[in-house]
């Protein structure tokens, strides 16, 4: 073998499975080849999920991260064989349609294609049937056809990324399990196994289904349930009569009854996730040579497969003619949120994880965990979906992650509409207004575990006499024209908004000035009082969120966030010399925004502070009681009208509620909901972290330059900026669309003819400006006002012009305040 300088640090990866081979490939390929791959069975087949899986690769996701994961998955795969014989059968994917719903669905995931840019077609019954001539056209409704999909050869895979890593220097250790995760010094130092140490700089866990076992030899609680999922295999079936190749007929999805299908040669595999949750505990997995066939491979209970077999039979009539010859219960990993785990652990530096992640998208998880490690940041992808340090503590309660994950497994294929909430386990986290939320008739969404209102039933008695346009049926699942009516009386008098669910953390001592000033894109060195709207930036420009920050004392900053990934960026960037502290302030806290042209007429009697325009000036704080409550006062808004946002302690929040709502009530005060501050949010352009802009965007392609002080000395991404700033090749633009009955949700494709050049973000209708509103990022020569473009919503095309933004109140009189009247 050739030989190859070993550089980079010493890394174990935990697992050859597809994730641990296509990350030793890519890995080594980069550079790093001092790197060691430890499983507890043979390679290639080592006994986990990737061992037994079935392979199908169907790339449409409605998140653009995971499509595009899956694209570079099948790409790579595609252009590897191993000893001659492919590691990717390009058969295409099909998804039939058995009723109106699922027909208006895949016209929604033919949207997504199009959004993300993978080719896909929408088919008639014959022309589904034609492609998979097993099929009944009489049973279906219609299809969607993705010619690049088809089925990974998920072991040939392994050995062949496995053999170009070892090509490099990498070594394999087969029949190593792995025992404990020393680390010294709260960073990990040898993998320790049956057979000895093996020293590490860097670890990552790619153990899949052990995932949470082995993440718990490191201190790191990891969110993932193993669950069985049945796989059978028919005898052969009529009409595939002389097959010689493993597969010729497309992967086919019968999501309705789901139910998946892939040819071999002349039988046909059926996957089924339509019985009952069957849970595994990582530690109950037999041990590699104690398993009958495979630690990953439970035995098959034929009774939970009589529907599956009752559907297959009239979906595919050849079948009728056959028998079942053989099934498994295979194990699979499952998330809260059917998105991988990838990432660092918050307290052991060095632990990494690479965890929950299907054959689907393993190569493409392969690339970004490469690039994350030897570049430190990943360029190919946006992780914010994907980041483990995503969730909120509670979300790793083992409970939690047990229900969630069976509940993902009961839904895996089912219709989720973009505003669906998690119905069990709740309610978990509830604001102190929650009690006065429930007798006003709030009807109740979730984020984050908090309940969180949408509507008011109490504001009916806002509809009388006006008339709120009704959006399209899909638009109107969790929606009530009060959404309308409650965006309007904002505008008109003064309401109250439940910020409490936005993460609230507070950063102190005294490094705190110098530790923002280097993370963030704001101008800190300001005085006390003031208020900062400014961004986290990556290494590589790319926005990591975007915070309000309020400098409360000398050494005192209260920080706005948008989640856990906030606090888990600031503290891995905190001083080593303990002069700065942050600190999650979010429970023991809550938030009014007390918003309106007559928030200044309520809250003023109220207080002995000035809060005149000229004495509150706007993005200024002060401390001041509001009746009997002490309360931090920040004057900005979200929905672009006069007014503050009104933080105390949580025991008081009670008390502040009614002492504004008893004092308002000469004013008209009313409590305003989510659907409200979204519709007008968007009239003033105001953008949505992990929506409008993630990782993959910078500031001047977002429209938030003016948040990036470049004057103000170096910090975490300037000289990136100073690249990306003079080559803006795509914007974040508003769009109007004047049919209030097509009201669009986010992620469907923008259109310029009949190409395909963006796709929406955040939407809803705009009840002041009396139009729909869809923010999109489009390629920069086409955001130009007055240009007409169209969004495809289902099956049919929508007329949208691209704005001036703001829409409403450009010259920022109503915010700014003119005189004490306001």
């Amino acid at each position: 073998m050739e030989h190859v300088t070993t550089t980079g640090p010493r890394v174990v990866v935990i697992g050859a499975g597809v994730v641990g081979a296509a990350l030793a490939d890519e890995l080594s390929a980069r550079g790093w080849t001092d790197v060691t791959v430890v499983d507890q069975g043979p390679v290639p087949a080592t006994g986990g999920s990737s061992s037994h899986a079935p392979g199908l690769v169907f790339q449409i996701n409605g998140s653009k991260t995971m499509t595009r994961m899956a694209r570079y998955t099948v790409e790579k795969l595609s252009s590897l064989d191993l000893d001659g014989e492919p590691c990717f059968l390009q058969v295409g994917g099909l998804e039939v349609a058995t009723t109106p719903e699922r027909l208006a669905e895949l016209h929604r995931r033919h949207g997504w294609a199009t959004s993300w840019g993978v080719e896909s077609r929408l088919l008639t019954p014959a022309e589904c049937a034609e492609l998979f001539p097993l099929l009944d056209p009489g049973v279906v409704l219609g299809g969607l056809h993705i010619p690049t999909d088809g089925i990974a050869k998920a072991v040939r895979a392994v050995e062949a990324q496995l053999r170009r890593a070892r090509s490099r220097g990498v070594r394999v250790l087969e029949r190593r399990e792995v025992l404990d995760i020393r680390t010294e010094d709260g960073r990990v130092a040898a993998v320790v196994t049956g057979q000895g140490e093996i020293a590490a700089d860097v670890v990552v866990c790619c153990a899949g289904i052990w995932g949470p076992k082995v993440a718990a030899m490191a201190g790191m609680p990891l969110p993932l349930t193993p669950l069985a999922h049945q796989l059978a295999w028919t005898g052969p079936v009529p009409g595939l009569e002389g097959h010689t190749e493993e597969a010729t007929l497309p992967i086919l999805r019968h999501q309705d009854a789901d139910l998946y299908y892939r040819q071999r040669s002349g039988g046909v595999g059926v996957g089924y996730y339509g019985h009952r949750p069957m849970p595994v505990r990582p530690e109950d997995l037999l041990p590699v040579d104690e398993a009958e066939v495979m630690p990953s491979v439970l035995a098959f209970t034929p009774e939970d497969f009589e529907d599956a077999w009752t559907e297959t039979r009239r979906l595919l009539p050849g079948t009728r003619a056959v028998e079942i010859d053989e099934g498994i219960n295979g194990v699979f990993s499952f998330t809260q949120d059917h998105m991988p785990l990838l990432g660092e652990s918050p307290d052991v530096k060095g632990f990494w994880v690479a965890e929950a992640v299907w054959v689907t998208h393993s190569a493409g998880v392969g690339r970004a965990m490469a690039e994350w490690l030897v570049d430190g940041h990943c360029s190919s992808f946006d992780l914010h979906e994907c980041d483990v340090n995503r969730f909120e503590p509670h979300q790793l309660a083992p409970d939690y992650v047990l229900a969630r994950g069976c509940r993902n497994f009961v839904e895996v294929y089912d219709i989720i509409h973009p505003l669906q909430p998690m119905e069990e386990p709740r309610p978990l986290r509830l604001s102190p207004f929650h009690a006065r939320q429930r007798e006003l008739d709030a009807y109740f969404l979730e984020a984050s575990g908090w309940e969180r209102p949408q509507w008011y039933g109490a504001n009916a008695r806002l509809l009388e006499g006006g008339d709120i346009p009704a959006p399209g049926d899909w638009a109107a699942r969790y929606w009530s024209p009060i959404v309308g009516a409650e965006a309007r009386a904002s505008r008109e008098t003064v309401a109250l908004y439940d910020m409490t669910a936005l993460k609230r953390l507070e950063v102190a001592g005294p490094g705190a000035l110098a530790f923002l000033q280097r993370l963030t894109t704001g101008q800190m060195d300001k005085s006390v009082g003031s208020v900062t709207y400014c961004l986290l930036l990556d290494v590589d420009g790319g926005i990591r969120s975007d915070v309000t920050v309020a400098r409360l004392g000398r050494d005192t900053f209260q920080v706005g966030a948008n989640g856990n990934l906030d606090l888990d960026w600031l503290h891995r960037h905190l001083p080593e010399d303990g002069s700065v502290v942050v600190r999650d302030i979010t429970a023991g806290t809550c938030c009014l925004g007390v918003w309106g042209p007559r928030a200044r007429d309520l809250v003023q009697p109220l207080t002995g502070a000035d809060f005149s325009n000229q004495g509150f000036r706007y993005f200024r704080a002060k401390k001041a009681y509001v009746g009997a409550v002490p309360v931090t006062a920040l004057r900005l808004s979200y929905i672009g009208e006069l007014g503050w946002e009104l933080y105390t302690t949580a025991d008081l929040g009670a008390k502040l509620w009614d002492t504004l709502w008893e004092a308002g009530q000469e004013h008209g005060i009313i409590a305003g909901g989510r659907g409200a501050f979204a519709s007008l949010r968007l009239e003033k352009g105001y953008r949505s972290f992990g929506t409008d802009m993630t990782f993959e965007h910078d500031p001047y392609e977002a429209g938030l330059g003016f948040a990036v002080k470049m004057d103000k000395g170096d910090f975490v991404g300037r000289a990136a900026l100073e690249r990306r700033k003079e080559n803006v090749r795509r914007r974040l633009t508003c769009l109007t669309i004047d049919d209030p009955v097509q009201v669009v949700m986010g992620r469907e494709p923008v259109y310029d003819g009949d190409t395909g050049v963006g796709y929406v973000t955040s939407a809803a209708f705009g009840y002041t400006i009396g139009k729909g509103i869809a923010y999109a990022w489009l390629p920069a020569a086409l955001a130009t006002p007055g240009r007409t473009l169209e969004i495809g919503y289902f099956d049919r095309r929508v007329t949208a012009v691209v704005a001036e933004e703001p829409l409403f109140d450009p010259v920022m009189e109503r915010l700014r305040g003119t005189g004490e009247a306001r």
